[in-house]
């Protein structure tokens, strides 16, 4: 595999970048790793010429989205000179500073210095790689940490888009109620009514999926957090587990989730109480950007129980 400065090399050649010889020095790159400057092959004494003005304010900040060595459809620039905003060796181009960011994967030990203090989780650590240095210098780089993306990561790919049209891939349902009674058959009064989802990943989770624009992908996964059900009398039940199906082995136990009625569904309108059950999905997802989120959603479903006396069931 070509080292980092001769792939870099090779970025400049895109970019019309000349080099100078001149004696080897210490490159920092921007990134806050410096080290020592490793030449091509074949070259003693090696530096990049780079103009020391301010970026330019125009050029795209984003907008890559191929994903081949060439990088993406979009163009960056820096100090005068033009950048594939994407590159698959290096990561995304901020025009910003000049640098290429990608992500570190995997991410460095909490106990690393590269964290500069934080948390593994408060952002992210980056590496760089930095075709044009001001000062003397060959291409250098680093690794820099980042509380969100450096500017122009991921182009101008949308990660909250992504992150819902994964949500949107999942088919999330609500709950296939379990009900006993089942349906067609009748209730009493003072005895507990047994509910229960029948789990499934749609219905339940763990439900996982992703979407990609160019070289983002979001991965999502959820899971329902819980299921409130209303029972028709005025009456609701919170259930933080999918709950049990009933077994006739139960007998009059009572349910892990459950309501028991204390009036018939004789008044309610045909007879029987409608019931809803009302899923809570929590959705987390995490883009190759190392942007993170969670999507909240609900998901409704329906049925119904007859509810009488024991006297009724005798007759």
């Amino acid at each position: 595999m070509l080292s980092r400065a001769r792939r870099l090399l090779a970025v400049l050649a895109i970019a019309g970048v000349g080099l100078l010889v001149t004696p080897s020095v210490w490159a920092d790159g921007g990134g806050g790793g410096g080290g020592t400057v490793t030449c091509p092959v074949g070259v003693t004494d090696c530096s990049v010429s780079a103009s020391s003005s301010p970026p330019p304010s125009g050029g795209s900040s984003g907008g890559g989205t191929g994903g081949g060595s060439g990088g993406g459809s979009g163009q960056c620039s820096f100090s005068g000179h033009t950048f594939p905003c994407y590159n698959a060796l290096f990561g995304w181009f901020d025009n910003q500073d000049g640098c290429y960011y990608q992500l570190m994967n995997p991410q460095p030990d909490a106990s690393s210095d590269l964290w500069q203090g934080h948390k593994p989780g408060d952002g992210a650590v980056y590496s760089s790689d930095c075709p044009l240095i001001i000062g003397k210098g060959l291409p250098g780089g680093g690794a820099r940490w980042f509380q969100n993306p450096p500017p122009g990561y991921g182009g101008a790919v949308n990660v909250q888009a992504l992150a819902q049209q994964a949500v949107s891939k999942m088919a999330l349902q609500g709950p296939a109620i379990g009900i006993a009674p089942p349906p067609g058959a009748k209730g009493v009064v003072g005895l507990p009514v047994w509910l229960w989802d029948n789990v499934s990943a749609t219905t339940w989770g763990p439900n996982t999926a992703s979407a990609s624009a160019g070289a983002v992908t979001v991965t999502a996964t959820g899971s329902v957090t819980q299921i409130v059900w209303d029972m028709g009398d005025g009456q609701s039940v919170t259930c933080t587990g999918p709950g049990e199906a009933y077994q006739a082995a139960f007998g009059s136990a009572q349910p892990p989730c459950g309501h028991t009625y204390t009036q018939t569904s004789a008044s309610m309108p045909n007879g029987r109480y409608a019931i809803s059950a009302t899923a809570t999905w929590v959705v987390n997802w995490q883009a190759t950007t190392g942007q993170t989120g969670q999507i909240t959603v609900t998901r409704k479903s329906a049925s119904s129980v007859v509810i009488g006396e024991l006297r009724d069931l005798n007759n």
